[in-house]
């Protein structure tokens, strides 16, 4: 064999060999992040009635049935029903989560419904944040573009926090991660200024209150603390304790 052939074979190994790195690499990337950028629009839109329903199924009717219902269309968030206890339900995707950390590679997850009701507090200061990451999400801005703009909302646009904002999350109907079950817990949710958890005994040895991540600075600055509720908005019990 002579040099300048052996010279070429060794070349064409080289180059397989960083071809078949990069394809093992990205594949590993891609088992690591199954969600690294927004779907379809299509994939997060609902039917029109059935987005409504679910809406509603996050608080008990005696609460529901009067809330303004939201539901998401191709220009964003829409009122569908006019309430009139102030109370808001809508379905959350899952772009209002939290950009890093534990669930953060799921931010573009197609399949994701969270049905919430935010009582009249919580519709003043902290719907504002779904409403604004839907826009951002709509004008086509990525993730890290996403957690800017939202840094800039909370200096200029955000809302302050009302006291006694909190939400309802009981909807036996939430898909809230791709394990099993999908609908974790029925809960309560209670929106904070930024404080350490042990303030409310969160996250605790048998206490019931858990510091949800979904906010917590980065960049809104607010703590959102859940309590499980023990039974579903239809009045069904949720026994299970969350792991």
């Amino acid at each position: 064999m002579n040099r300048k052939r052996f010279q070429g074979i060794v070349s064409l190994s080289f180059a397989l060999i960083l071809i078949l790195g990069a394809t093992w690499q990205a594949r590993a990337q891609d088992r690591q992040m199954p969600y690294p950028s927004m779907a379809p629009l299509e994939q997060y839109l609902m039917d029109r009635d059935a987005e409504i329903t679910m809406a509603r199924s996050a608080a008990p009717e005696a609460i529901s049935r009067d809330a303004d219902v939201l539901v998401l269309g191709p220009h964003g968030y829409e009122t569908a029903v006019k309430g009139k206890n102030g109370f808001v339900c809508v379905v959350d995707r899952n772009w209002t989560g939290q950009f890093e950390g534990e669930g953060a590679d799921k931010f573009w997850n197609p399949r994701m419904r969270g049905p919430i009701c935010f009582n009249p507090p919580a519709a003043h200061s902290i719907l504002p944040i779904t409403i604004k990451r839907t826009e951002l999400v709509l004008a086509g801005q990525s993730k890290a573009q996403i957690f800017e703009s939202m840094k800039t909302f909370v200096k200029q646009g955000l809302p302050p926090l009302e006291p006694g904002a909190m939400s309802y999350m009981m909807s036996k109907d939430q898909y809230l991660t791709d394990g099993s079950p999908h609908n974790w817990i029925a809960h309560l949710m209670f929106y904070t200024p930024l404080m350490d958890g042990p303030v409310w005994g969160a996250d605790l040895s048998k206490s019931p209150v858990m510091l949800n991540p979904q906010f917590h600075g980065n960049p809104e600055p607010i703590d959102v603390f859940m309590i499980p509720a023990g039974w579903w908005s239809d009045g069904t019990p949720d026994p299970v304790k969350p792991d």
